[in-house]
């Protein structure tokens, strides 16, 4: 005659095949979360919507952090995802409102773009002014500038800074207050729209 298991035995398999699944989907949700977090941080996710392709990814191409003597390539996550997880979240979350501007057809032809184009760049510039151009020193630093091999303009807008940075200091300009349009085509009328909205000295 077979013994029945105890309340107490069927209890513990029981938590512990509980816990076992919930690690099991724990690991499961975790690793699909990343793995969608790193697949929509692609060049080829953004430029999977032609109003991404057809319109920035095109000026990008015309610029220096597409070709230059150094062979490095700035892609659109580079600029505009921040690396670290929290301020990678807080801007996946904010990117959502993109999805509704997609499915409503805000900006789908090149004039719907160009007429929002403004208002888009005043956006994004105010972002990274508010992180201190945070993406942009993720690869430049004025620490690290050497001004004897930068073109003589270049240098000395730069050079004050590289000094703020080499006495201990905050620089007190940060790399969006002067390179607006190092990536993309200036919308008309900005330097205007940005000094208004405090962009712009």
């Amino acid at each position: 005659m077979s013994q029945m298991k105890s309340p107490k035995r069927m209890a513990g398999f029981f938590i512990k095949g509980t816990l076992l699944t919930g690690i099991i989907l724990g690991i499961l949700f975790w690793g699909g979360f990343n793995w969608t977090l790193a697949m929509t941080n692609t060049e080829q996710f953004c430029i999977s919507c032609h109003e991404m392709e057809e319109n920035v990814y095109q000026e990008l191409q015309e610029t220096v952090h597409w070709s230059n003597r150094t062979g490095v390539r700035a892609t659109c996550p580079d600029c505009h995802v921040p690396k670290d997880w929290t301020h990678k979240i807080i801007r996946k979350i904010q990117a959502s409102n993109e999805i509704y501007h997609k499915l409503m057809g805000t900006i789908d032809t090149p004039e719907k773009f160009e007429s929002k184009r403004l208002e888009l760049a005043l956006h994004e510039w105010k972002r990274m002014k508010d992180s201190d151009s945070r993406e942009c020193r993720n690869c430049h630093n004025f620490g690290s500038m050497d001004l004897e091999k930068q073109e003589e303009r270049s240098a000395e807008r730069h050079d004050p800074h590289v000094w703020e940075v080499q006495d201990g200091k905050e620089p007190t300009k940060t790399c969006i207050d002067c390179h607006k349009g190092i990536a993309h085509h200036l919308p008309e009328g900005w330097e205007e729209a940005a000094k208004k909205a405090g962009l712009q000295d």
